[in-house]
């Protein structure tokens, strides 16, 4: 089994209930959702990118210090992840997976799902039951009521972010408002943006 890897590198965690902890993100290319504000639409292409094993990605991650691994894309789903988690896990590194849930879960699953939901290709229905992290982009206010109905459809103990679309600033005055209001959300921004990390 070989990946299409777009980029891999070694960082803090810049979003979500894992921001500020490091972790080595693994990128693989493809991804059809299409988010008109994705900062990686590098990434959509599903081909052109170098075909990686399993054994080889390990070993860029050993390398390190890490023992957090994100593997994210693109959308990650769009590949059979199964001998890819399996990898890691076989070696105790702790696995989280950043999806749009636009694809049915892999057989393998991580430690960590963390489900963020777009409009334009909803989620299988199957990821609502493994999501530990659900985090929600906000780019209209319509949004707001959109993200509720999603967090119904999760586990009761999911941790549920509201994240600002970056390029719509009136986005975070419209959060923070609403957080105070439903407190069962939390806020999510992208600090590596801010802090220019990848």
């Amino acid at each position: 089994m070989v990946y299409p890897v777009v980029e891999h590198f070694y960082t803090l965690q810049g979003e979500g209930y894992w921001a500020g902890k490091p972790a080595y993100f693994i990128r693989l290319g493809g991804c059809d959702v299409g988010c008109t504000w994705c900062d990686t639409q590098y990434s959509w292409r599903k081909e052109g990118w170098p075909k990686v094993t399993p054994e080889e990605i390990l070993g860029w991650v050993r390398n390190t210090a890490a023992v957090h691994v994100v593997i994210t894309g693109g959308e990650p789903t769009l590949h059979c992840l199964d001998a890819l988690i399996a990898a890691f896990r076989s070696e105790g590194y702790f696995t989280q997976l950043e999806t749009s849930g636009a694809y049915p879960p892999p057989t393998v699953l991580p430690d960590w799902i963390t489900l963020s939901p777009k409009r334009f290709k909803l989620p299988h229905s199957a990821w609502y039951a493994h999501a530990r992290e659900l985090k929600v982009v906000i780019h209209a206010r319509s949004d707001l009521d959109w993200a509720e109905a999603q967090m119904r459809l999760c586990r009761n103990d999911v941790h549920a972010f509201l994240q600002p679309e970056f390029y719509r600033p009136e986005a975070l005055g419209w959060i923070l408002e609403y957080i105070k209001l439903n407190p069962h959300w939390r806020l999510s921004l992208q600090w590596h943006r801010y802090l220019g990390i990848p």
